[in-house]
């Protein structure tokens, strides 16, 4: 079936199962997803986008993989997201990294049997700092031959408890105990059992996907662990590196749904006599949706021409976290645009808006939390600054290759001297910049594909306000300070009741 056929199908039958035959915001009330409501979904084949041809699958094109992506978040976020587990952080692994005796029979399973599969990094005390993991790995004898032995525990992998199949994550046990600095990736099949569900979390949204806390003692046959082209942490990073590249795939379609219904949703509402579309405030919320959805059209281009399956991402850490960070920035920021609109309607779980405010939430947090990432992005910069002996942040732009043209719109605004020892909290503003500067570099080569022109005028003017704002504040903003006795002389009942009982 050529992909636009595919596509089609596969939208058509999304719309169908959940505003026809069932109502999503009725859905999104329980947990979970009704299985023959998955079944009808599976039974489409999306993931099969993620799956090189020479295997049975549709060949795993970036394009292919984004606009699947989109089209299961312009229904449901939480559904795309399981789609981009899948994908991102199950199947594609598999094919870079496992041996060629075991890939066959598992994207069978995806592919005719429709098995679902996760990812386990995240550790109950180790979650942004995932490199001191303690699951660990050691080689024993089983009755298939050589083998591992992982035990440990993991949590907030999404599909806790429902996947068939989880890529886990360990450090190798050492003959004195200690855990090895390298990770390694296995491939765990359920059926085999020795993972223990020990909890399920309360997760405040995203109530399709189960999460969790999980007991592992498994032993995994040895042909099912990962072989990385070098280290296990390069291979780590491209795994996550890819996957951020990939969000702007979950956002399209989430930001192109709020677009829609707040252009309806104003056009029809009537407030003081006139158009809620009418008025300047809701126009500017208007604008900001659009040059979001602009600007994430931009990154969605970018990745699907610049990031094949076959390409190692392990060291396109600027770019990865750029575009994670922003994009999960205008999903929320979207999301609070579209409740705000709506009003008190808006204020519930059974309503998009609601439900978009709260599923939307987490993206900011998990595979790195932005603030993290946004200092990871400044450090980046200023190495590369470093090297080439630059300390004027314009004149590094200006000859780096992702900001070079967006460099021209801020000549003035950035032709500044950068401190190399900057405190952490300017490193995240500056991060905040930077990913603005180099969305301005993919919105402009959009435009050059002849995507619609007015909206790239309207993303230019958003981004370069934005950088505006945010260099005035990068400038002049003092180090944060925490007043520690806070307790002391902070009651404003105390501070006025003296002069109270004084005027009596």
């Amino acid at each position: 079936m050529d992909f636009s056929d595919f596509i089609n199908q596969y939208k058509n039958k999304l719309h169908n199962l959940f505003n026809v035959q069932s109502d999503i915001d009725e859905l999104s009330l329980s947990r979970g997803l009704p299985d023959e409501i998955l079944k009808q979904v599976m039974d489409c084949k999306p993931l099969s986008v993620f799956i090189p041809e020479e295997y049975g699958g549709r060949g795993a094109e970036t394009h292919e993989a984004l606009a699947m992506l989109e089209a299961s978040s312009y229904e449901s976020l939480p559904l795309s997201l399981m789609m981009g587990i899948n994908g991102a952080l199950f199947l594609q692994p598999v094919a870079n990294y496992g041996r060629e005796e075991v890939k066959q029979p598992i994207f069978d399973r995806f592919l005719y049997e429709n098995n679902m599969g996760g990812l386990m990094i995240t550790e109950p005390d180790f979650g942004s700092d995932a490199l001191h993991m303690e699951t660990s790995f050691k080689k024993v004898k089983s009755d298939e031959g050589d083998a591992f032995r992982i035990s440990g525990t993991k949590h907030w992998a999404g599909l806790t408890g429902a996947a068939d199949f989880w890529l886990i994550t360990a450090r190798k046990e050492n003959s004195n105990g200690d855990l090895g600095r390298d990770i390694g990736f296995f491939i765990h099949d359920s059926k085999r059992g020795g993972i223990e569900v020990e909890e399920y979390y309360k997760n405040l949204g995203l109530y399709m996907l189960p999460y969790g806390r999980n007991k592992i003692d498994i032993t995994v046959p040895e042909e099912y662990k990962l072989q990385p082209k070098s280290i296990g942490i390069k291979m780590m990073l491209d795994v996550l590196h890819r996957s951020r590249l990939q969000f702007p795939g979950m956002g399209i379609g989430f930001l192109k749904r709020l677009m829609d219904e707040a252009i309806t949703h104003c056009k029809e509402r009537y407030v003081g006599g006139q158009s809620l579309f009418n008025y300047d405030q809701v126009k500017k919320r208007l604008n900001r949706l659009q040059s979001s959805f602009t600007v994430c059209s931009a990154m969605c281009a970018f990745t699907s021409t610049n990031v094949p399956l076959t390409k190692d991402v392990s060291n396109m850490d600027l770019t990865a976290n750029a575009i994670k960070t922003y994009t999960t920035d205008m999903m929320q920021q979207a999301a609070q645009s579209l409740l705000q609109l709506t009003g008190a309607k808006g204020y519930r779980l059974d309503h998009i808006a609601g439900r978009a405010l709260i599923d939307s939430r987490p993206f900011q947090i998990f595979e790195g939390s932005n603030d993290i990432l946004y200092q990871q992005i400044s450090e980046s910069v200023l190495k590369n600054m470093r090297k080439l002996k630059l300390k004027n942040l314009h004149k590094f732009l200006s000859e780096f290759k992702l900001t070079e043209r967006a460099s021209d719109y801020f000549s003035d605004l950035l032709d500044f001297k950068i401190d190399h020892t900057l405190a952490q909290d300017r490193l995240v503003e500056l991060g905040k910049i930077l990913s603005r500067v180099i969305s301005l570099e993919f919105t402009l080569r959009l435009s050059d594909k002849g995507f619609n022109k007015d909206l790239i005028n309207n993303a230019i003017s958003v981004l370069k306000s934005d950088v505006e704002r945010m260099v005035a504040s990068f400038t002049h903003d003092k180090a944060p300070r925490v007043v520690e006795n806070y307790e002391e002389s902070s009651s404003w009942l105390d501070s006025i009741l003296p002069q109270h009982a004084h005027s009596q």
